[in-house]
């Protein structure tokens, strides 16, 4: 072995037993997992509530509501529920999830987020611990040696539904008993909480009334300004807002007649993520779909194109570079692309409340005169990632509109 190989293999055995013990997150947060949720109390509370989103934290609060006979209404912006969270089931033979895709938490998470009691988990999960990777800065194509897969695995040892989506996991243990109560096509836009009752009027010129409005909307549409809170939120509150790193980004399937391509692929990018990776590894299919994932600024790089055909050109054209043409011969001409960062009520990506300071969280998750209340994944107090967080972020503020005085 190389001596630059070893020192490499030392370096981040040092680096994985330090960061082991400083960031507790996501699959290394087990243990801040809360011993229980909303779901498993009752609660009394005579006034209504408004939801603003029904993605899976506005979702989730609702639950909450649902299991307690709380007035309760939800108001989603567009034609559906789920938020980011979106499958497909016409390009595979297999559901695809065009939104989140990685549970990064441990698994005895979904028994949490369900209410289930126990450590036994219902759901058929893919360890996604990669056989074969690469890297890809522009020009070379470099596989990436073993050791390498094996450290990232047990450094952060995610997973993926085997057969499902985590859209599927939602709709059917959270969304199901709560999708009655949802208005679609109400695009909040402004919120008066000034007097006893809070306002809540929506684009359409609908009003609604009620005593607590819980505002789940992404980060990337607070930092807009689509929705004009009276009164105006105070500065602290517009500037933490505002510091919350959330990048824009999209996220591409793409159909091959072969797999000529390895697990994954790392593109070197100054800021943000970009890499391919196989949407169907381990899941048994048959169809070969080859996923791609841009967040950051490389990402104006493919906004400055003319349409999604050309996007999905230049990927056919970055892939033919590192395989010898193999793309172009292999590529079947369907595709699926999902641009949150260009869509009106997402305007971004993700965001990962553990990279943020703890004072920010703090002034985030503080409510509006106890009137108006947040909920999603940046409000996560339990340092999970994604939807795991955002959906107990909605439970943990139920809690308090339900309990706050």
């Amino acid at each position: 072995m190389k001596l630059i190989q070893c020192l490499q293999i030392v370096f981040l055995i040092v680096l994985s037993l330090s960061l082991s013990g400083c960031f507790k997150w996501a699959a290394r947060a087990e243990g801040k997992l809360p011993k229980e949720t909303a779901l498993h109390k009752s609660y009394s509370y005579d006034g209504k509530v408004i939801i603003v989103g029904a993605g899976a934290a506005g979702l989730a609060a609702a639950k909450v509501l649902e299991q307690n006979k709380i007035d309760y209404v939800i108001l989603e912006a567009t034609n559906r529920y789920g938020g980011r969270l979106k499958k497909d089931t016409t390009l595979a033979d297999f559901p695809i999830d065009i939104g989140a895709e990685w549970l990064h938490s441990a698994p005895i998470t979904l028994n949490k987020l369900k209410g289930k009691r126990g450590d036994k988990i219902d759901e058929v999960l893919v360890p996604y611990h990669l056989n074969k990777t690469a890297s890809w800065d522009g020009k070379e194509y470099k596989i990436n040696a073993d050791w390498q897969n094996n450290f990232m695995y047990s450094f952060l040892p995610e997973s993926k539904f085997k057969e499902t989506t985590w859209y599927d996991f939602v709709d059917e243990n959270i969304a199901k008993t709560v999708k009655q109560n949802i208005t679609f096509n109400s695009p909040v836009s402004e919120i008066i909480y000034s007097g006893n009752k809070v306002v809540v009027k929506t684009k359409n010129g609908d009003r609604y009334e009620a005593d607590r409005v819980l505002v789940t909307v992404s980060i990337g549409v607070l930092k807009s300004n689509m929705i004009n809170f009276k009164p105006v939120l105070n500065e602290k509150k517009k500037q933490t807002i505002n510091a919350i790193t959330y990048h824009p980004g999209f996220k591409v399937a793409l159909k091959f007649s072969e797999k000529f391509y390895p697990d994954a692929i790392a593109c070197t990018v100054e800021n943000g993520e970009k890499g391919f990776y196989d949407i169907a590894f381990k899941k048994e299919a048959q169809t070969n779909i080859l996923g791609f994932l841009c967040m950051g600024d490389e990402t104006q790089k493919y906004y400055d194109l003319n349409s999604e055909e050309e996007i999905i050109t230049s990927l056919i054209q970055e892939l033919d570079q590192m395989f010898d043409g193999k793309a172009s011969t292999a590529y079947s001409g369907e595709y699926i692309i999902e641009n949150w960062g260009q869509h009106t009520f997402t305007q971004g990506t993700w965001t990962q409340a553990f990279q943020e300071k703890k004072s920010d969280l703090k002034v985030l998750n503080e409510p509006l005169d106890n009137k108006v209340y947040f909920a999603g994944e940046i409000y996560d107090t339990y340092q999970q990632m994604g939807v795991p967080g955002a959906i107990l972020s909605g439970y943990h503020a139920a809690d308090k509109i339900l309990t706050d005085k």
